[in-house]
C-alpha cells in the first residue's frame, strides 16, 4: 500500500472526545474506545498539504466560497454516483447534523410530525424533539433468520398519511444497521412521501463507504420532479476524517425550500463557511480517491477480523454474538442478545468486564436494545486487542 494505516497515531491527550472524553462521562480512561464515528488514521497527505498552504498564508479573515469548490463537489458526485450537482443548489453548513436541524426548523413548524426509522443515529430523534416537533418512528424490521433489516412500508404509509406529517429524515446508507437502500426501496419511500406531500431529507454522509458487491443510490439520481421535494446532506468529513473542520454540503434543488433553509441558517446566526473545512473538502474530492481506495481495502480486513473472531467465539463458547451484514459504513452492528442481558447489564459488561467503550444499541432507539455498535476505523492491532478483551470477558462468564 502507498498509504500507512497500521502505524498507531497517539490520540490520547490530543483533546479528541473518542479517547479523552471518558472523564466527562464518568468512565475509566483505561477503556479501549471504539465508539464515536471518527477514524484513528492520519488524513491523506494531499489534504494536509492543502491545509498547510492555507495556514502558511497566515490570514483567516471572512471568506467566500473557494474557487473550484462547487466544481470539486459536483465532480465527485458525478464520477462516483452519477449525480449532477448544480453549484447554486449547494448550501454549506457546519455539519450534517446541523443541516438536519436546519431542515427540521425550515420545513416544519412546532407540532408537525417528522418521520425517522429507528434504530438510527441518535441525533435524528433529538433534532426533532429538541425543536418541538413530533417524533414519528416507523422502526426498521429485522429478519431474525438472516439478520437483515428492511423498511416497514405499511408503517411508513400510515405515518406519512397523518395530516400533521411534513418531513422524513432518511439515513442512507443507514447508521447503525449498515443498509445501503436499493433503488426500488428508495423509489417506494419517495412515492409514499410525495403522495402525502412529505419532504424527504436524506443523510448520505456514509455514501463513500459502500462495501464490495453493493452500491450507493443517492436521492440525487432520481428525477427532477422528485427532487423538488428533497434535500440531500453530504460531507467529506466522514470519508476523509475531517469532522473537526466543520464543513458539510446540503443540496436543495427546489429554490423555495433552499431559501427557507438559508433563512433558518441566518436566523441562527450562522454566517460564512469554514475556510479550512472548504480547503480540506476540495483537496479531498480532487486528490483523495487513491487514499480512499486503500483505506476501504484496509477496512475490509478489519471487517474480516471481526467476523472471524465472532465465529470462533461462537464455536468455542456456544455464545452467539452475531454481526449484522453491513453493506456500507465502517460501523459494525453486533447482536449481543445471545448474552441474555438487558440494556444496563450489557453496558456494564462491555465496560466493566470487557474494558471497552462502545455505543450500546439502546442509544439508537429502543429497537437497538441488545446490540452494540463497533467502530472498525482503527489500526488492526488495536481492533485485535479490543476483540481479545471482548472474547476473554465472555469466556470468564462461562467459567
Amino acid at each position: 500500500m502507498a498509504y500507512d494505516f497500521d502505524t498507531p497515531i497517539q490520540r490520547k491527550g490530543s483533546d479528541c472526545i473518542k479517547f479523552d472524553g471518558a472523564a466527562e462521562q464518568g468512565l475509566s480512561p483505561d477503556l479501549l474506545p471504539l465508539w464515536v464515528a471518527d477514524m484513528d488514521f492520519r488524513m491523506a497527505p494531499e489534504i494536509l498539504a492543502a491545509l498547510h498552504s492555507r495556514v502558511d498564508h497566515g490570514i483567516f479573515g471572512y471568506t467566500a466560497t473557494l474557487r473550484g469548490y462547487a466544481q470539486a463537489v459536483d465532480a465527485w458526485m458525478h464520477d462516483n454516483y452519477g449525480w449532477l450537482v448544480a453549484p447554486e443548489q449547494i448550501v454549506m453548513t457546519s455539519g450534517v447534523v446541523n443541516a438536519l436541524a436546519m431542515a427540521v426548523r425550515a420545513f416544519t413548524r412546532p407540532g408537525d410530525g417528522v418521520i425517522i426509522q429507528q434504530p438510527v443515529y441518535h441525533p435524528f430523534a433529538s433534532v426533532v424533539t429538541g425543536n418541538g416537533r413530533v417524533l414519528m418512528n416507523t422502526p426498521l424490521l429485522l429478519d431474525e433468520a438472516t439478520s437483515h433489516y428492511h423498511m416497514d412500508f405499511d408503517a411508513l404509509e400510515q405515518a406519512a398519511a397523518q395530516p400533521n406529517t411534513k418531513l422524513m429524515l432518511l439515513c442512507n446508507p443507514h447508521n447503525p444497521v449498515g443498509r445501503a437502500w436499493t433503488r426500488p426501496e428508495l423509489q417506494r419511500v419517495l412515492d409514499i412521501c410525495l403522495a402525502n406531500d412529505v419532504i424527504v431529507v436524506s443523510d448520505e454522509i456514509h455514501m463513500d463507504f459502500i462495501r464490495p458487491g453493493h452500491e450507493h443510490v443517492s436521492l440525487g439520481t432520481f428525477g427532477p420532479e422528485v427532487l423538488q421535494r428533497c434535500a440531500i446532506c453530504t460531507s467529506a468529513s466522514k470519508t476523509f476524517n475531517l469532522a473537526a473542520l466543520q464543513c458539510a454540503n446540503t443540496v436543495i434543488p427546489n429554490e423555495s425550500l433552499r431559501r427557507a433553509f438559508k433563512r433558518e441558517i441566518s436566523a441562527c446566526g450562522c454566517h460564512g463557511p469554514n475556510l479550512l473545512g472548504m480547503a480540506a473538502t476540495q483537496a479531498a474530492y480532487e486528490h483523495g480517491a487513491p487514499w480512499l481506495r486503500e483505506l476501504k481495502e484496509y477496512l475490509e480486513g478489519n471487517w474480516t477480523l471481526l467476523d472471524d473472531t465472532l465465529r470462533e467465539l461462537h464455536e468455542r463458547s456456544g455464545v452467539a454474538l452475531t454481526l449484522v451484514p453491513a453493506q456500507s459504513t465502517y460501523l459494525a452492528w453486533v447482536d449481543c442478545r445471545g448474552l441474555g442481558m438487558d440494556a444496563s447489564e450489557l453496558e456494564r459488561f462491555i465496560q466493566d468486564e470487557a474494558g471497552l467503550w462502545l455505543d450500546c444499541g439502546h442509544e439508537f432507539g429502543p429497537e437497538g436494545t441488545g446490540f452494540v455498535r463497533i467502530n472498525l476505523a482503527t489500526q488492526r492491532a488495536f481492533l485485535q486487542r479490543a476483540l481479545d478483551q471482548l472474547c476473554d470477558a465472555v469466556y470468564r462468564r462461562l467459567k
